[in-house]
């Protein structure tokens, strides 16, 4: 154990990028045809699918086929927006001429061929149908909720899976999204109008979309227009501080309120313990900013954090002061709300799942079992100074008919431990360290009172650790027994 009287060294805050995205097989481009003429040439089985997709993007769609199909014949009396005339002869190089975009429908490889050769002398955009090698573009599994589109691309790989996906997201979008997002185009011109403030847009964006969530299946009205308009402008201004929970470590465990704090963000100040996979949910344009604290290692003062925030708020940001576990929960909160107050700077704060919840969970442990414990509480494992706290209550320490859970215990493990037997507590008390908690890369360490801070040193595991004492992790290890004894059976 290192000693608690050295000086923590500190840093200073820094602005922190993504690494970027992972590579994409393709890029996920949508290509606006109202209006414009398209080509379609040959008549091979994928033809007729092709043409009416891109009739329903409005656009004027010339098909040459010397030999249509019947199913192919009957597609322009079946498309409901563009138009389709059918051309039963060969396509000429003359034809392409004035495309925006060529498709190329032959069954036979050279014709292939000959068509994108000539389609891209035009200059247009060329697809050239199950021949990916020869196309400049490829078509995707389409979920339509226009003006909501959604592209799936396995880029040939699993087609199969794609539709199941595609199918997935069909179940999950409900089709009454189709109605709101044409009173987003209809209202869109109308409330940049009114709001040219890009922070008051994004409000009114966001009811908005809570709005549609929850009642996705009526037409909105001139009544909804209005009311999000007065909520705008009733809405506060200038920038404010939001005290988010990021939970323990498991980007699933966010609360929808944490995502939409989140998405508001123009800055994120966070912490190292906060799982880099949950800042993949902020808004891309936000800046992050890495102010963290690492446990008796570099750190950030929270003076300075303090003094961040209530810049950044007063200069008319939205900050999110993203916090591992729950903010109010040995998080320092207090400090911060209080800072934010006194520079007069609007500050609410949303909960997470603690890390003791959190830990709990992931190890199948009733924290508050009615025949093992009456009582929970959580305690600090170390003082302002990184010591043992000499004011801890330590004769309810020392009650194992307590669930006690110790955050921040590492350093001071064994003499915390060893106190609390001294002032009554069991030895043979059922203890445990949990390393990661939530997280992929969580293990557990199980012992007792007498023996826990031994066989940590031993594990020799790293990473923010919680202690948990009590008699109730007696019965859920008797259950943990009973679980593997009946699966190895």
């Amino acid at each position: 154990m290192s000693d608690p009287s050295t000086p923590r060294p500190t840093r200073a805050p820094r602005e922190t990028r993504s690494a970027g995205l992972e590579p994409l097989a393709v890029l996920p481009v949508f290509v606006p045809l109202r209006g414009k003429r398209v080509v379609l040439a040959g008549s091979s089985g994928g033809a007729p699918w092709k043409v009416k997709v891109l009739a329903a993007a409005g656009a004027h769609v010339d098909v040459y086929a010397p030999e249509p199909s019947d199913e192919l014949r009957g597609v322009p009396g079946e498309i409901v927006d563009g138009t389709v005339t059918l051309h039963e002869r060969h396509w000429t190089a003359d034809d392409l001429w004035g495309a925006a975009f060529c498709v190329g429908a032959m069954e036979d490889e050279v014709d292939a061929v000959a068509f994108v050769a000539a389609a891209r002398a035009t200059g247009a955009i060329v697809n050239a149908v199950d021949r990916p090698h020869l196309c400049d573009v490829k078509f995707g599994a389409i979920v339509n909720r226009s003006p909501l589109v959604v592209g799936i691309s396995t880029e040939g790989a699993a087609p199969v899976f794609g539709q199941t996906v595609r199918a997935r997201i069909e179940a999950m979008l409900p089709r009454g999204f189709s109605r709101w997002m044409a009173a987003a185009r209809d209202w869109r011109e109308q409330v940049t109008g009114r709001f040219p403030g890009f922070a008051d847009r994004r409000f009114f964006w966001e009811r908005f979309t809570e709005r549609a969530f929850a009642e996705p299946d009526r037409t909105p009205e001139a009544g909804d227009l209005a009311e999000l308009l007065g909520q705008t402008e009733a809405a506060p201004k200038g920038g404010a501080v939001t005290l988010v929970g990021a939970g323990p470590g498991d980007a699933e465990l966010l609360t929808l309120k944490a995502l939409r704090a989140l998405r508001n963000a123009d800055v994120i100040l966070y912490d190292d313990l906060v799982a880099p996979a949950i800042l993949d949910y902020a808004r891309r344009e936000a800046r992050t900013m890495l102010v963290g604290k690492t446990g008796h290692g570099p750190s950030c003062r929270q003076d300075d954090i303090n003094a961040l925030m209530v810049q950044l708020a007063k200069s008319g940001k939205q900050v999110v002061r993203l916090k591992s576990g729950d903010p109010l929960v040995f998080g320092r909160a207090g400090e911060e709300i209080e800072a934010c107050r006194q520079a007069g700077i609007p500050v609410t704060v949303v909960p997470g799942v603690s890390a003791a919840q959190g830990a709990a969970a992931s190890l199948g442990l009733s924290l508050t079992h009615r025949d093992a414990a009456r009582r929970l509480q959580y305690v600090t494992g170390h003082d302002r100074k990184g010591g043992l706290p000499e004011d801890l209550n330590w004769s309810a320490l020392g009650d194992s008919s307590v669930t006690t859970v110790v955050y921040m215990p590492k350093r001071t493990l064994g003499a915390l431990l060893a106190r609390a037997v001294e002032e009554g507590l069991a030895p043979e008390t059922p203890a445990l360290l949990v390393f990661n908690a939530t997280r992929p890369n969580q293990a557990v360490v199980r012992g007792t009172a007498a023996d826990l801070a031994d066989k940590v040193e031993a594990a020799g595991l790293e990473g923010p650790a919680l202690l948990m004492v009590g008699r109730a992790l007696a019965e859920a290890e008797e259950g943990r027994v009973a679980e593997a004894e009946r699966v190895a059976s």
